[in-house]
Order: structure tokens, then C-alpha cells, then sequence
């Protein structure tokens, strides 16, 4: 693939926390955007630097494309002019990501977060995935940004990769959410003469990579611990290093259940304990059983503004 110039590369600044907002659902698995907007209502209560809309913990993928750009529509209209609003639209061909980008964009987003192909995964080699993002980036009106998901979709966006693609002026971020700290942090070092940032996908290393020069995290948690994972952007931020180290440990064990212990269906749960609403996810997924719950609340209760 042939370089880029960056002399005219797209500007974002994408500094601080985003909820990977959650999808709510009607017992019979509709759109509430009633329960969203009672969400919005708290979530904008706390400084995040925006939200982003139909990642994988919106459940992107059960959702149909009118609902995927409906939700974007709602959402830009909730959230405050100063939010920033990032739209999944990834999806398995290019041409259909070139469509749903430019749809995400037509419905307020600001940037597109776009996740790696991967039905067909061995032929998910580093020059398809080049070219894919390349089509994509260059026929975006918005900024785009990688989204390297492993646990879901089985391919790790590879570093050298991501390195080429950082020099692109349309592909201004990567949100790693594999967890693989050694290539979060080669890959800020290759990419910081481009102006590419990078954001932690999980709350449980969002201190390690900030400390590696990562700008922000899109983190589960932050749906229902908001405030205390925006704080240790904060703390970080200020050089509060012990302060922020200290949140870190503290964070690591909730974001865990409800990431990797019970998924979506934990996340949703959780919400429920301070008042949000978290509400049922799309079949296939199953609701907790009752032991996962009191599991949830036994770990959750030690936060403020639990309320059972």
C-alpha cells in the first residue's frame, strides 16, 4: 500500500472516556428510546468526552441498519453539542461499510468506528485488511477509527497494520480492545509523528495504556461507573499517578464481570443497581441466572450510588 500524506489529516481531538453506550430493549427486544433518553439524562451528568453508539456492547450485531442509524439520530439529539458522537459501522464487505459510514454521518456522527471483517478470517491477511479501511477512510466524510475487537471477532488488527494505515489523513485512531499492552504501546511509539491516537478498549488496562501515551478509553464500565473511571483519566491526567494506579485496581474486578465473566447480559444488570436502565438484551443472548446477579451485586455494592 502506497503512504500517505498526512498534511491534511483530519482533526479530533479524542481525549478522555467514552461509554460504548448500551442498546435498551423493551421486554419484547424493541428499541426504548424512552429508557435511553432517562440514561442520557444521568450519563450527561459526567464529563465524558463523548459516546459511542453501536459497538459491540450495543448489541451491533442483532441490530438492523435503519435501527443502527436511528440510534445514532437519537443519540446525537441527546447527547450535548460538545459530546462527541462515534458510530459503529462496520460491517463484513466494504462496500456495505462504505454505505453505512457515510449513513452514520448523515445521522450526526462524528467519527466512525470500524470494525475488522471477519466471517471470512483467513482471508483477513494484512493487505485486504489495508485496502479495506483504505476504500472506507477515503470515501468517509467523517474521521475513522480502527477497531481491533479479538474476542469477538477472532483477528487481531496487526500492529504493522495499523502502522501504515495511521498515515492515512482519514484514519485518525485505533481502539485496541485486545488488551495486548506491548502493541498498544509499539504502536503509540510507530504512530506519534502521524497525530494518531489511541484508546484503551477496556477499563482494566486504561492506566497501562495511558501510561504508554494512549489519549482515552472506550470502556463497558464507564455505562455504569462513569464517574469513576472518567476520574482516573483525570487523575492521570494531572499526574496523580499513585491516586490513579490505586482507581485501577479497584476498577479491574467489576470491569471484568461485566466483560469477559457475563458480557452484555452482566453489563446490562449492573446498570440496574444505580438507577439506570439496563433492561433485556436480543436473543440469543440468555439473562443472568440468580446466583450471577447476587455475584454482580456483591462486587458493585461497594460503589457509590449502588441502590440495590
Amino acid at each position: 500500500m502506497a503512504g500517505f500524506s498526512t498534511s491534511a489529516r483530519s482533526s479530533l481531538d479524542l481525549s478522555g472516556i467514552f461509554p460504548p453506550i448500551v442498546t435498551p430493549f423493551e421486554e419484547n427486544e424493541e428499541v426504548s428510546y424512552d429508557k435511553l433518553t432517562e440514561n442520557f439524562s444521568k450519563w450527561n451528568d459526567i464529563p465524558f468526552r463523548g459516546y459511542v453508539v453501536q459497538g459491540s456492547n450495543g448489541e451491533y450485531a442483532f441490530m438492523r441498519a435503519e435501527e443502527k442509524i436511528d440510534l445514532v439520530r437519537k443519540v446525537r439529539e441527546l447527547a450535548p453539542k460538545d459530546k462527541l458522537v462515534l458510530a459503529g459501522s462496520g460491517c463484513e464487505a466494504t462496500r456495505d461499510t462504505i454505505e453505512m459510514t457515510n449513513r452514520m454521518a448523515e445521522g450526526g456522527a462524528d467519527a466512525a468506528l470500524v470494525v475488522t471483517p471477519c466471517y471470512y478470517k483467513n482471508g483477513m491477511t494484512s493487505e485486504a485488511l489495508e485496502k479495506h479501511y483504505t476504500k472506507v477512510a477515503d470515501s468517509s466524510p467523517i474521521p475513522v477509527i480502527l477497531y481491533s475487537v479479538p474476542a469477538n471477532t477472532g483477528i487481531d488488527l496487526p500492529a504493522e497494520c495499523i502502522i501504515k494505515l495511521s498515515s492515512h489523513p482519514n484514519i485518525i485512531a485505533l481502539k485496541d480492545s485486545g488488551g495486548d499492552i506491548t502493541k498498544i504501546g509499539y504502536v503509540i511509539h510507530k504512530t506519534t509523528g502521524n497525530n494518531f491516537q489511541v484508546l484503551a478498549g477496556s477499563a482494566s488496562f486504561l492506566f497501562a495504556s495511558y501510561c504508554l501515551g494512549a489519549v482515552g478509553g472506550v470502556c463497558a464500565l464507564a455505562n455504569v461507573l462513569g464517574r469513576e473511571v472518567c476520574k482516573l483519566h483525570e487523575l492521570h491526567k494531572h499526574g496523580k499517578m499513585e491516586e490513579s494506579k490505586l482507581l485501577q485496581h479497584k476498577l479491574i474486578l467489576p470491569n471484568t464481570v461485566v466483560t469477559k465473566t457475563f458480557g452484555v447480559p452482566g453489563l446490562k444488570k449492573s446498570m440496574e443497581f444505580f438507577g439506570l436502565y439496563g433492561g433485556p438484551t436480543r436473543s440469543p443472548l440468555q439473562p443472568l441466572k440468580d446466583p450471577q446477579i447476587d455475584e454482580l451485586r456483591e462486587i458493585f455494592k461497594l460503589f457509590g450510588g449502588y441502590q440495590g
